[in-house]
């Protein structure tokens, strides 16, 4: 068993110190000796190497499942994070992009990952392990420093009523959300996910916003902070994982964003969580999980994967009394467009609700290409009224006839003053469109109903004194 013990070389004098400065300094070293944890370190050596994994022996004994190791090697010193434990050896998987270890690299355990957000991170720009990374000042550290889940209790939450108002008027008038609601943004590649949940994050109703880009193309990330976030970014915190990073940083994203968000709402703030995207990370635990020997269950993923799911997503949601609350837009991106692939079907059944976009309406030029028939707010009954609940299955059943007698109006077999509903649905659904459609510089919608009923009655009135 290796030994990794502190230096004992006395710090270099100072010119002079001050009384308090000798003090101080005496204090952390006090400190850094008092702690027999601190003092003495066990450690293994590695004995396995792959691309993405390695193999440690001498750790098994006291080591833990998501505990942090430090490989030192002739890079220097790298983490990563126990992902197996067997009688004789762990399975590490590093935080780096690849596993640089050697064969007889020394490994020694540090414990399992603290995370410690403070007040003055918000507007700063970090990693997955909770680093600076947008050039500014060393991060200060909270004094409640957490490495474990704080899902509340299900007894213990708040119950959710209050609505809010998103500005896009697609989703306030046929999905409106409540404080402490978890909605889905299903998509496939290209069709506007990134945009919507911009214009999503620029609500004003939220004291802090947690942005967890997941997967990202790098030259995306600043874009989209400084352009799309733009003044919003002063009470932003944003967690960044790129495609190109490890399967490890990808896959501790979310959790280190969760636990902000979570600081946060316990300190009775009400928090925007914005997860783009929720498959980026299904696909490093996948990357994770096969590493280590687990076999697949599902289209290549393994069971534990939909273990991890309702794992994360359960913390969002409403705080316990007295607390905040954690309202969570999570990104799907949906493989081959296919809505009902399993990790879009597990995410789903966990959140409160799914907003669908459709590459139909996409390629048609209305953005945000929201399908109104296949989206749904499981809590829309809060937030609506009872006139606006009657006027949105009105919508809604116009939008349905007219889509379904698109190809028989293509046809030329559409023949007015036969059917009536369906003369009012030919006349009024191509407006209804053309006063959803928003771009993400428009003004945000105060009164989406208002807005919409001033839209229809202009055009309606303009077409008949025509």
């Amino acid at each position: 068993m290796l030994l990794d013990q502190p230096s004992l070389r006395a710090p270099e004098r100072q010119l002079q110190p001050a009384p308090e400065d000798r003090l101080a300094a005496l204090e952390r070293v006090w400190r850094r000796f008092a702690d027999t944890e601190a003092l003495l370190k066990r450690g293994g050596r590695v004995t396995e190497v792959t691309p993405t994994h390695y193999k440690v022996h001498g750790l098994s004994d006291f080591a833990r499942l998501g505990d942090i190791v430090e490989q030192r090697g002739h890079a220097g010193a790298r983490r990563g994070e126990i992902v197996k434990i067997s009688r004789d050896e762990v399975v590490v998987a590093p935080f780096e992009r690849s596993a640089d270890a050697g064969i007889g690299d020394a490994v020694f355990r540090r414990g399992p990952l603290a995370v410690a957000p403070h007040a003055s991170w918000r507007g700063r720009t970090i990693d997955a392990l909770t680093r600076a990374i947008d050039g500014g000042p060393p991060l200060v550290r909270g004094d409640d420093a957490s490495s474990a889940q704080t899902t509340p209790g299900a007894m213990a939450r708040q119950r959710v009523g209050t609505a809010f108002m998103t500005g896009v008027k697609v989703i306030d008038i046929f999905t409106p959300l409540c404080f402490g609601q978890r909605l889905g943004i299903f998509a496939g590649s290209g069709v506007g996910k990134s945009t919507l949940l911009a214009m999503l994050a620029g609500a004003d109703a939220f004291d802090t916003v947690v942005v967890a880009l997941i997967g990202e193309r790098g030259r995306e990330v600043r874009e989209f902070l400084e352009d799309t976030i733009g003044d919003s970014m002063a009470k932003t915190v944003a967690v960044v994982a790129t495609s190109d990073e490890s399967a490890m940083m990808r896959r501790r994203a979310p959790d280190s964003a969760m636990r902000v968000a979570e600081h946060f709402r316990d300190q009775g703030h009400r928090v925007l969580l914005v997860l783009d995207s929720i498959t980026r990370f299904a696909h490093a635990l996948r990357e994770v999980a096969t590493g280590t020997g687990e076999p697949p269950v599902a289209r290549g993923y393994p069971a534990s994967v939909f273990t991890e799911l309702p794992k994360l997503l359960e913390r969002a949601g409403p705080g316990a009394e007295g607390k905040g609350s954690i309202t969570a837009i999570i990104s799907v991106l949906v493989d081959g467009d296919d809505h009902n692939d399993p990790v879009a079907d597990s995410v789903r059944g966990i959140l409160d609700g799914h907003v669908v976009l459709d590459r139909t309406i996409a390629e048609q030029g209305r953005y945000p290409p929201v399908n109104p028939l296949s989206s749904i707010s499981r809590l829309a009954g809060k937030a609506w009224s009872v006139e606006q609940r009657a006027l949105v299955t009105r919508l809604k059943s116009m939008i349905s006839r007219f889509e379904d007698t698109r190809d028989i109006r293509l046809l030329g077999a559409y023949q007015g003053g036969v059917d009536a509903e369906l003369d009012i649905a030919v006349r009024q659904v191509p407006l209804i469109y053309e006063a959803l459609t928003q771009a993400p510089k428009d003004r945000p919608s105060i009164d989406p109903f208002s807005d919409l009923a001033r839209h229809l009655k202009s055009k309606l009135n303009a077409d008949a004194g025509d």
